[in-house]
Formats: structure tokens, C-alpha cells, sequence
């Protein structure tokens, strides 16, 4: 995978914050929203994966522009847009293809997440927020294929706990590389002084 420059992920913070608003917002429906119909809840899901990979795809076009990390951005976009044509057209009347699809979605963004955590960061706060993102990823996968038996509510609230985590490391690695953005340019600043004193 693509080298991730630091400077450019800490400019690219909003991208983060905006995942992890979106996810927040489903994983709270999910779990507090009492959805217990099937067709509801894939269009629902599909839904948000779209709106996921269109954030995605924006972030790969920007990131092709300044020659940073696009090929992480298109395969997850990929991911989610493939998860969310899946659901919305094949799987939309069906639990058990349903729980099939979201557990290899959640399994397969865990591993990328794994992935983008050891080789594209460089940052240490960020690694780790990858890293644990993924590795709940890859559980929360594994538990949601074993979901099947399970009622519905349940399997909703499986994936939506997911969401809700996905959220929160999101919105943690976008406000920290906010700060560092802050900070990179407090030092810039200070650096021209400097240059200018001499």
C-alpha cells in the first residue's frame, strides 16, 4: 500500500471526522432506534456505505491530486460501495445473505484498517487508533457471522456497536490530526520568524 506522508494526513483530518459523524449516526439508530424490519435495515445500512464510499471517493480524488495514499482511499471506498450494492440489490429481503455480507465487510474493514495502521501511518496515536479499529472490526466480523441464530434486533445491534466504534476512533484520529495540523503550522510560522530574524 501507499506511503502515507504525515503532514498530508493531518491536513486530511476532516475526512475522519466526517466517517466517523456518519457511522455515529447509524450506529445510534441501530441500537436506540428500535428497527426490527429487514428490508429497513439493509436500505438503511446500504445507505450509509454509499454515503461512506462517496466520502471515500472524494478523499482518493483529492489524494490523487497531491499524489498522497489514493490507493487506500479507492479500496476503501471499494469496500463499502461493493458491501452497499450487495445488500441494496442481493441481499435485501434475506437475513442470512445479509449477515453474510456485513460480516465480510466488517472483517474485511478490520483487516484493511490493520493494514493502514502497520504500513501506511507513521504517527504512533494514529497507528494504534488503526490498529484497535481494526482488530474490533475483525471480532465484531466474526461474532456477526455467528449471528444468524440470533433474532434480528440482536444482528442490528451487533453491527451497530460496530458503527458506534468505528465513530469514536474516527473522530479521535480526526481531532488528534487537527491538532497536529495546528501545530505543524504554529511551527512553520515560528520557523519564518526565525528565517527572517537571520
Amino acid at each position: 500500500m501507499a506511503k502515507i506522508n504525515r503532514k498530508y494526513i493531518d491536513k486530511h483530518w476532516l475526512v475522519f471526522i466526517i466517517r466517523g459523524a456518519l457511522a455515529g449516526a447509524f450506529g445510534f439508530i441501530a441500537l436506540f432506534g428500535g428497527m426490527t424490519n429487514i428490508e429497513n435495515m439493509t436500505a438503511v445500512i446500504s445507505v450509509l456505505l454509499l454515503l461512506i464510499g462517496v466520502v471515500d471517493s472524494v478523499g482518493a480524488l483529492y489524494n490523487s491530486t497531491k499524489k498522497h495514499g489514493w490507493i487506500n482511499s479507492v479500496i476503501d471506498a471499494g469496500v463499502d460501495v461493493v458491501a452497499a450494492v450487495v445488500l441494496l440489490f442481493f441481499a435485501r429481503n434475506d437475513l442470512v445473505t445479509s449477515v453474510i455480507v456485513l460480516s465480510a465487510y466488517t472483517i474485511l474493514s478490520g483487516v484493511i484498517d490493520v493494514f493502514h495502521g502497520f504500513l501506511s501511518t507513521v504517527d504512533p496515536t494514529d497507528r494504534f487508533i488503526r490498529i484497535l479499529a481494526g482488530a474490533c472490526g475483525c471480532i465484531i466480523g466474526t461474532v456477526i457471522l455467528n449471528a444468524g441464530n440470533f433474532e434480528i434486533t440482536t444482528f442490528i445491534r451487533f453491527f451497530g456497536a460496530y458503527m458506534l466504534i468505528v465513530s469514536v476512533t474516527s473522530m479521535i484520529y480526526g481531532v488528534h490530526n487537527r491538532a497536529q495540523n495546528i501545530e505543524d503550522k504554529i511551527a512553520r510560522k515560528q520557523a519564518k520568524k526565525k528565517n527572517k530574524k537571520k
